[in-house]
């Protein structure tokens, strides 16, 4: 197995920002739940399909409470991974044809990935740190641009 099944990363995003990212995947059940908590309260959803619930907490400070504030559905979808896979492929798509600017940035999504690589780099390395290092700011500008020659 070339995957950790606990994992922590903590961050300190280009804004300053302090955030921590932590997965396990050995579990007894076989459901994604992810929990977000902020400033400006919490998400944490309940169950992961169709009919499942995203719940928000944001009127606190509270003690515990299993009411939250706003209730999501998550509704039925289309195609696998709850039709993003769809979704991924038409903008792919829309994007060879046409170009443009796409939905998604390619350099958050590079900073994505290299966060990732190097977070288990350094689960691997003793916890050393390490810092993703920056796009070159002439690519960064030329996908901000929309990849125009």
């Amino acid at each position: 197995m070339d995957v950790e099944d606990v994992s922590v990363m903590n961050m300190r995003l280009d804004n300053g920002v302090i955030a921590a990212y932590q997965q396990c995947h050995f579990t007894p059940d076989y459901v994604r739940n992810y929990t977000v908590i902020g400033t400006e309260g919490r998400l944490e959803n309940f169950g992961d399909g169709p009919g499942a619930t995203v719940k928000v907490w944001n009127t606190g400070p509270t003690g515990y409470r299993d009411d939250c504030d706003i209730a999501y559905k998550v509704p039925e979808a289309q195609g696998t991974h709850g039709g993003a896979d769809v979704q991924i492929m038409s903008e792919f798509i829309r994007f060879a044809r046409e170009g443009g600017v796409t939905d998604t940035s390619p350099v958050a999504a590079r900073m994505s990935v290299a966060a990732g690589y190097l977070a288990t780099m350094s689960l691997r390395d003793g916890g050393r740190p390490y810092d993703v290092p920056p796009l070159d700011p002439d690519l960064a500008a030329y996908f901000d641009g929309g990849q125009q020659a």
